[in-house]
Formats: structure tokens, C-alpha cells, sequence
């Protein structure tokens, strides 16, 4: 079974996305399940709003799609109260809540991820098994580095490789940090949002050395594919980058395609433990 572990459903009449004022207009709508091509592939949800409200509407989405395994949400990590909103939102849940992503591209300081006034957050977030998505770039590696040095133990998945460079063909330190995150056991890393970093018209080709460093460093029992739906569509198909990614992983580890599509997903979130039965099953089958 393969598991879209990155993908996005928004609203811009219900909630606020600030990113989406500088985003190809194509994506300035709401993106939702009926929205999406074809018969879709279980997946997990992920955050694209600063909200908790919004994490909550992706609670919702999944209790009434059994496509949906697990949501990947925000919490205020910088709140006196967060431990309360971490329960509060498990409990709202229900087993959906698998993750927290705070939204660190988008905030000013670079080394926001290391101050030791967010010791406590992410602590609250490993103690209750929940995986940390990093959204992050290379301006926030060494402040990554420097967070996860604090808590181990603690699940932390690098969305979209942390957006290396490949347009500008910016490979040297993005690979050097990455290697070094990938040191740490619990460090895994999403093969998604690739295409979209390659220029206006990506050759899968640009995309080649990126990847086999990934496998290089990580292994493919520590890459996880998703889609990054509807992001993506911007550059390519759903399907079209599946198939990039399905030839990627067949010359770099062709044994492992169905933990890269699936089965690694599936381990790091516990979505078999954690997701509500509905979705559970899908797993299970």
C-alpha cells in the first residue's frame, strides 16, 4: 500500500494562510478531498497554517475520509501553556494527531529552532510520541543540528530535504549538513517537494545528485515519499512525480520501494497504533 505522507487540504474563506499572498495564484483557492485527482492513495495530513484551529478543520477532514491516517498539526510551542494545547489537541484527535511542524520557514529568526525557551515544547512533544516535521531550509540546519542534540529520543522527519537549492545548483553545504543530521538514529527525511524546487521546468535529471545523497546518507529505510499535494501541481502531476520518485528509489534501493512508499510512514508516525479504527484498517489489510 503506499502512503502519501505529505499532503496539503486548505481553505483560505475559513482560515488565514499568509504564505499563499506570494504563491502562484493556481493555489489561492481551497484545496480539498474532492478536489483531488482520482482514486487517492491513503495519506497523512499536514499543517499549513500557523493555527490551531486549523489543525482541528484537519481533524475534521479525516474523521469523514478514511483515506486519512494521521494529521500533522501546529501548536503554539512558544505558549506558557503548551503541555495543556498538546493534550487538548491529542484528545480532539481522537489518534489522528501523529506529529507537530511548526512553520520555521517562515519565521524571521534563523535561530529561532535553537532557543532554549523552546526546551520544554519540544520535550512535551517527545514525551508524548509524537514526531517532530521539520520545515526547514538550509539557513536553519545548524540550529536544527543544535536542537535535536537536546532531545533524543525524539522523532524528527526533515520535510522536503530541507529544500536544498537545486535550481541554483547549490549542493556542497546542504549535502555536509544533511549528512550530519543524518548521524542522529532518529532523523529520518521526506522524498517530497523536489520538483518544485528545480526551476519553472524541472528535468528529473537536476534532481539525480540531491537524491542519491539522500540514500547515501539516510538509506532508504529512513526516506519517506510524499507528495506535497497541491504544491506540486504547480510543477507536475500527482502521478507524474510518483513515477519520478518510484524510479529514483528502484536505481538507488530497489528493494526498498515499498518501505520508502509506505511502510516507513506507517513505522515513524505509529499510524497503526495511533490512527482511529476507519483508517487503522487501511493500514492493516
Amino acid at each position: 500500500m503506499i502512503v502519501d505522507a505529505h499532503r496539503h487540504y486548505w481553505d483560505p474563506s475559513r482560515l488565514r494562510y499568509d504564505w499563499l499572498r506570494s504563491a502562484p495564484e493556481t493555489l489561492r483557492r481551497a484545496f480539498l478531498p474532492g478536489d483531488f485527482p482520482g482514486d487517492p492513495d491513503p495519506c497523512i495530513l499536514v499543517q499549513a497554517a500557523p493555527d490551531e484551529r486549523e489543525t482541528r478543520f484537519l481533524f475534521d477532514i479525516a474523521r469523514n475520509d478514511p483515506g486519512v491516517l494521521g494529521v500533522v498539526g501546529w501548536v503554539d510551542m512558544e505558549a506558557l501553556d503548551v503541555a495543556s494545547r498538546l493534550d487538548w489537541l491529542v484528545a480532539d484527535g481522537g489518534g489522528l494527531l501523529c506529529g507537530i511542524r511548526p512553520m520555521v520557514q517562515d519565521i524571521p529568526d534563523t535561530q529561532w529552532l535553537a532557543l532554549p525557551a523552546l526546551d520544554a515544547a519540544f520535550e512535551h512533544v517527545r514525551e508524548r510520541e509524537l514526531v517532530f516535521d521539520a520545515l526547514v531550509d538550509s539557513r536553519h540546519l545548524r540550529a536544527l543540528s543544535e536542537r535535536l542534540t537536546r532531545h533524543p529520543g525524539l522523532r524528527t522527519v526533515i520535510d522536503h530535504a530541507a529544500k536544498p537549492d537545486i535550481a541554483g545548483r547549490g549542493f556542497a553545504e546542504w549535502a555536509t549538513s544533511m549528512a550530519r543530521l543524518a548521524q542522529m538514529p532518529d532523523v529520518y527525511c521526506k522524498l517530497s517537494g523536489l520538483l518544485t524546487l528545480a526551476g519553472a521546468a524541472p528535468e528529473p535529471d537536476a534532481l539525480e545528485p540531491y537524491v542519491a545523497h539522500l540514500f547515501d546518507a539516510f538509506g532508504p529505510h529512513r526516506l519517506i515519499w510524499g507528495s506535497d499535494w497541491p504544491v506540486l501541481t504547480t510543477h507536475a502531476t500527482y502521478d507524474a512525480w510518483q513515477s519520478c520518485a518510484r524510479a529514483f528509489v528502484q536505481r538507488h534501493a530497489p528493494l526498498a520501494e515499498a518501505a520508502v512508499f509506505g511502510g516507513n510512514a506507517v513505522a515513524v508516525y505509529s499510524l497503526a497504533g495511533h490512527a482511529p479504527a476507519h483508517a487503522a484498517s487501511r493500514i492493516l489489510r
